[in-house]
C-alpha cells in the first residue's frame, strides 16, 4: 500500500497500540480500529487489522497463558463461533451505520447492567443467568467479524465474572487468539485478507511486538481497581463513539 510518511506514522502508532492492548490495557482496542479506518475503507481495515491482532494475541498467550481460566473460554467460544458465522453471512447485507448503532447500543446496555449489579454488591459469576454467556458470545462473534469490535463486550463479561487482573488478561488472551484464528478463513473468503494487506502486516509486525513488550512491563504495576475502571471506561467510550458517529451521520443527512 502506498502510504505517505504521515499515514505510515499513524499505521505504526496503531500497530503499537495493537500490541499494547493485548498485553496491557485491553480496552484500547477500538482506538486502533478507528485509526486504521482513517487510512482505508472500514471493511478493508478489518482485513488489515486481523493478522496484526493474531500476532499480538500469540504474544499475549505466551506471556499470560498460565493465568487463563479455561472454563470461561469454553463457555463462550462455541457461541462466539456461531456469531462469527452470522457476521460472515451478514457482512454483505448489513449497513455499517446499522452495525455501529447495534454494537454501541448493546455495549451501553451491558455496561448499565454491570454497573447496577456492582452498585448493589452483586455481579458474582453465580448471579448471572444461563443466558449471559450465549448472548455475549454470539454478539462478540458477530461484532468482531463486522467491525473488530468485540473488545468492549468481552470487557463487560470478564469484569462481570470478577476476575483478578492477571486472570482477566490471561483468559482474554486465549479467547481472542482462538476467536481471531477462527475468523481468518472467513476474511480470506471475503477478500479482506490478501497479498497486499498481508504485506502491510509484515511491515507493521515489529511495531506490534514493541507495543506488546511495553504492555507486559506496565500491567504488573496497575492497581486492580484502576485496571477494572480503565477497562469499563474505555468500553463505554468505545460504545458512545459508535453511537455518536451514527447520530452525526443521520443528523447530517436530515439537515443537508
Amino acid at each position: 500500500m502506498n502510504f505517505t510518511p504521515w499515514q505510515w506514522s499513524i499505521a505504526i502508532l496503531a500497530a503499537l497500540l495493537v500490541g499494547f492492548s493485548k498485553t496491557g490495557i485491553s480496552g484500547l482496542g477500538m482506538l486502533f480500529v478507528v485509526m486504521f479506518a482513517q487510512l482505508m475503507p472500514a471493511k478493508q481495515a478489518t482485513g488489515v487489522v486481523l493478522p496484526l491482532l493474531c500476532f499480538g494475541d500469540l504474544i499475549a498467550v505466551l506471556s499470560y497463558r498460565q493465568h487463563a481460566q479455561w472454563r470461561h473460554v469454553w463457555r463462550l467460544f462455541p457461541w462466539t463461533a456461531a456469531g462469527v458465522i452470522a457476521g460472515w453471512l451478514a457482512m454483505n447485507h448489513i449497513d455499517e451505520r446499522q452495525a455501529r448503532y447495534l454494537i454501541g447500543g448493546i455495549v451501553l446496555s451491558l455496561v448499565g447492567v454491570h454497573l447496577f449489579r456492582r452498585a448493589r454488591g452483586g455481579g458474582h459469576e453465580a448471579e448471572h443467568g444461563v443466558w449471559f454467556p450465549p448472548i455475549i458470545g454470539i454478539l462478540a462473534g458477530f461484532t468482531t467479524l463486522v467491525a473488530n469490535a468485540a473488545g468492549p463486550l468481552m470487557a463487560i463479561y470478564l469484569l462481570a465474572m470478577r476476575l483478578p487482573k492477571m486472570e482477566y488478561v490471561g483468559t482474554a488472551a486465549v479467547f481472542f487468539f482462538l476467536m481471531n484464528l477462527f475468523k481468518v478463513p472467513f476474511m480470506v473468503e471475503l477478500g479482506l485478507i490478501n497479498r497486499s494487506s498481508f504485506g502491510l502486516n509484515l511491515a507493521l509486525a515489529p511495531a506490534v511486538f514493541v507495543g506488546a513488550m511495553a504492555g507486559r512491563k506496565l500491567l504488573p504495576k496497575i492497581n486492580q481497581r484502576i485496571f477494572e475502571n480503565l477497562a469499563l471506561t474505555l468500553a463505554v467510550i468505545a460504545a458512545i463513539d459508535l453511537v455518536f458517529k451514527l447520530s452525526s451521520l443521520l443528523a447530517a443527512k436530515l439537515f443537508s
